[in-house]
């Protein structure tokens, strides 16, 4: 054979796994077991070269494992809840499950001719009704051991929807999907007591020390602990002191007013005989809860005309506000407001003309607080002009300890830790997600669900009709039959909790039931405690946050409920954050459509020529931006299968992981692809050629090939295992370029091309079965075990010196490594070069760097 056929040979390589069960993960307690994970995806229907690239890193690691002698666990699963299903349902009509599953075959369809080594024997949805029965009964273990709760919040309500949303779904103060301003509004909901584990969840960050040091700062960051003051102002009219809690309280001579949350138990005493100020608390509730939100919008006030007493001076009065920018689930709900360093601060005083005190300035610039708040970093040293405890020039660290010390002495202030984490509210008002297993009975109360009667389904249709998801609100709220149960606990008449779970519910565990997808029990605890942990999670920084986070409590609960071992309270050993895969959008530079709206066009409708580019079919100029994130909306999608088609698997895996590191964003382009599949093919011909040699063929050099082939094995294993995948290829183009050119015999040069295809497997491994097959290999090279770097054979006999005479580069020897300076020497001085250089004379120098350079002065 001498023509490459990527089609032919991939789709024979993936029959013969598939026979072989070679990706079948099965417990083994005799060999060390290996399990890679990447987060796994939504079903949209549509894979793109983002998936390619993650999967393709996985595979590389799982492949590379097997090689090694690990029992490798691979897994796949969908991400299947969630509001773009119910969305698709009302746009185009049919069911959320319909549409989901459907979805899900075109993936899988599009996923296996990738030839990932991936044991689809384990594969699930997070909506099939065995996983999310499970995700039940694991949520009645947890209400059990006091890890879940109901009570009333604020959240971010869209009105439209009719449905919460979480901070995430919520841009630029409105709905992501409805486009409706988002409203607060307080409702009964379900939480997980994850901020009791705070403390944990922070300082166990210390011990992931093959997690990206980012990811763990933002975890950190999330988390937020701070120590604080709290303490209470005493009001003037003799009611109950408005107690706040700071993390600056070394600012309190700076202090302007009290400020309290629209939410504040005053705040709704205050608006039950005060029409105005209710009109007001309903406009602020008319914002979301993200930081965002509360950032962006308007600074608004309300002067409750309460006034309370400052705690170090008695005669010292300021004015209680309602301010929309303060929370009422951080801290107190209360603060008092120090305007000259806190930018928010400032601008709602500059708004409602309320006095600005400066308590410290800048050492470099002591300029008036003017537009801008001196706000500096608390490890920085300021001067010192308004704070209780005479101070001069400290940093805001040393500050907040001495005036923490201070109010403890003085006996009206306490230092507190608090933490930014607040509990995981679940509660969603929608259909398409895991129903909340608890019954509602007037007689009982709020009643766990019995597990014998789960899982608790959701209903496919509305009596026989199809459910209407056109109309606004949740389908379980007006279902006819499916609220309608009995008590679990009397038998009475009751109904069942129509609320649905958070989807990062779902992802939050499922890295756990992988160990036993089949299991009767959330987890089989044999195999959780051969599976466990992750070894490597692989997955877009966009989730270093929510997902990891939550992932963390979910191990931590689990091992609590009985369903994971102790050891897997981190259930992620290492983490790795790739890049995007990114491509260059075509916009079309002389119209826009009929709503104004900018023209995109697919990588297909446009050709480069005359030193521009432009549309095929019209003929217009193209803007074309470069590196920008694949996106549906601009058309700069690549098809995975499509490359597939024209190229191959083995070529888009090699490109995504040959053309940057893989922690960075990498461009698709054609010209990439094309060179990655000339490459591939010329393996293909060296392989044919080699094939082809008379097998008792002697040349020259065997040892030197010998030789490169060990450094070629030590430099990939070395690039696979630092996840330096593009390093480790450009070793494989290298060592196929030595090979190519090499004129050792013919055993010498097979043994390197079977070595080469086996440095190869983890990245085009269909490409590396062909030729380990086709030069005589035994079994399937997914199978061999990986190929060692003998040491001896990495030790140098020669070492070349360049020659630098007086600064410049003249020439070069090459000598054994372990021959004596002098005799260097004799040999530099010896050289073409240096004697025409000499001219007849002695150097002034010659200095000898053994095993790095000659320097010649002259």
């Amino acid at each position: 054979m001498t023509r490459y056929s990527a089609a032919e040979i991939e789709s024979k390589w993936q029959e013969a796994w598939d026979k072989a069960n070679t990706f079948k993960a099965e417990r083994d307690e005799t060999r060390p077991k290996y399990y890679v994970l990447e987060m796994f995806p939504y079903p949209s229907g549509k894979l793109h070269m983002g998936h390619v690239r993650n999967y393709t890193m996985g595979d590389v690691i799982a492949r590379y494992k097997m090689s090694t002698g690990h029992n490798v666990l691979h897994p796949m699963g969908f991400d299947a809840f969630g509001m773009p299903a119910e969305n698709a349902a009302m746009a185009i009509g049919g069911h959320p499950k319909d549409w989901t599953y459907s979805n899900i075959d075109t993936m899988v369809e599009q996923m296996k001719p990738l030839g990932l080594s991936l044991d689809w024997s384990r594969m699930f949805a997070t909506c099939d009704v065995e996983y999310y029965g499970q995700q039940q009964a694991l949520f009645l273990d947890m209400l059990d051991k006091d890890l879940v709760y109901r009570k009333n919040a604020i959240v971010n309500w869209d009105p439209v929807d009719m449905t919460v949303l979480a901070n995430e779904q919520v841009e630029g103060g409105r709905g992501w999907r409805s486009g409706a301003l988002v409203e607060r509004r307080e409702l009964t909901q379900w939480f997980f007591k994850i901020s009791d584990m705070s403390e944990d969840l922070l300082s166990s960050l210390d011990d992931l020390e093959n997690w990206p040091a980012k990811v763990r700062l933002m975890q950190e960051n999330w988390i937020g602990k701070s120590r604080g003051l709290q303490f209470g102002f005493e009001r003037v009219d003799g009611q109950e002191p408005i107690t706040v809690y700071t993390t600056r309280p070394d600012t309190l001579m700076g202090a302007s007013f009290v400020g309290i949350s629209p939410d504040h138990p005053i705040s709704k005493e205050l608006e039950q005989n005060n029409p105005e100020l209710a009109e007001f608390l309903t406009e602020c509730r008319k914002g979301g809860t993200t930081e965002e939100a509360i950032e962006t919008a308007p600074k608004l006030g309300y002067d409750t005309g309460i006034s309370v007493k400052h705690p170090l001076n008695p005669d010292w009065e300021l004015p209680v506000w309602i301010a929309n920018f303060i929370l009422m689930d951080y801290g107190t709900g209360a603060i008092f407001a120090c305007p000259a360093h806190d930018q928010r601060d400032l601008d709602f005083c500059r708004k409602y003309d309320l006095p600005v005190i400066e308590t410290f300035q800048s050492l470099d610039n002591p300029k008036p607080v003017e537009t801008d708040a001196f706000v500096p970093a608390k490890s920085e040293k300021v001067k010192w002009i308004n704070h209780f405890a005479d101070l001069d020039e400290a940093t805001g660290e040393d500050a907040i300890n001495i005036t923490v010390d201070f109010a403890e002495k003085a006996g009206w202030g306490q230092g507190v830790t608090k933490y930014r984490l607040r509990d995981w509210g679940l509660s969603r008002q929608r259909y398409w997600g895991c129903p909340i297993p608890v019954v509602h009975c007037e007689k009982c109360g709020v009643v766990p669900e019995k597990k014998e009667n789960l899982p608790i389904e959701l209903p496919y249709d509305e009596g026989g009709k199809p459910i209407d998801f056109t109309i606004p609100g949740n389908p379980l709220d007006r279902h006819p039959t499916w609220r309608d149960c009995a008590c679990p606990s009397c038998g009475g008449p009751g109904q069942r909790e129509t609320d649905t779970m958070d989807t990062f519910v779902d992802s939050s565990w499922y890295f756990a039931r992988f160990t036993a997808p089949r299991a009767e029990t959330p987890t089989n605890m044999a195999d959780a405690e051969y599976w466990m942990n992750v070894d490597q999670y692989i997955g877009g920084i966009e989730h270093a946050i929510l997902h990891l986070l939550y992932s963390r409590f979910f191990a931590r609960a689990m091992n609590i409920t009985g369903h994971l071992p102790e050891k897997s309270n981190e259930p992620f050993n290492a983490l790795f954050t790739q890049g995007m895969v990114t491509h260059a959008i075509y916009k079309n530079a002389e119209r826009t459509d009929e709503n104004g709206r900018a023209i995109y066009h697919y990588p297909n409708e446009v050709e480069e020529r005359d030193g521009g580019t432009f549309a095929k079919e019209t003929g217009e100029k193209i803007t074309v931006i470069p590196s920008a994130k694949m996106s549906k909306s601009k058309n700069n999608v690549v098809d995975p299968l499509a490359i597939i088609d024209s190229y191959g698997a083995d070529t888009a895996r090699w490109f995504v992981l040959s053309d940057s590191p893989p922690e960075r964003d990498v461009e698709w382009t054609a010209s990439g692809a094309e060179a990655s599949f000339k490459h591939l093919n010329r393996v293909w011909m060296l392989c044919d050629k080699i094939a082809a040699m008379n097998p008792d063929a002697k040349g020259q050099g065997d040892d030197d090939l010998l030789r490169e082939t060990h450094k070629a094995i030590r430099d990939v294993t070395l690039g696979i295992e630092s996840f330096g995948f593009n390093a480790a290829i450009a070793k494989l183009y290298g060592f196929t370029n030595i090979l190519a050119k090499s004129k050792a015999g013919a055993a010498a040069q097979k043994q390197a091309i079977k070595t080469l295809a086996q440095l190869m497997s983890p990245m085009t491994p269909h490409l590396a079965e062909d030729i380990w097959a086709y030069q005589g290999g035994e079994g399937l090279v997914t199978n061999a075990p990986w190929p060692v770097a003998d040491e001896a054979m990495l030790v140098e006999a020669d070492v070349t010196l360049p020659i630098q005479i007086n600064g410049k580069r003249r020439g070069e020897i090459t000598v054994p490594k372990d021959m004596a300076k002098e005799e260097v020497e004799k040999l530099v001085l010896a050289h073409d070069a240096v004697i025409r250089t000499l001219d007849g004379a002695q150097p002034k120098k010659l200095i000898v760097v053994p095993g790095r350079i000659v320097n010649v002065v002259v």
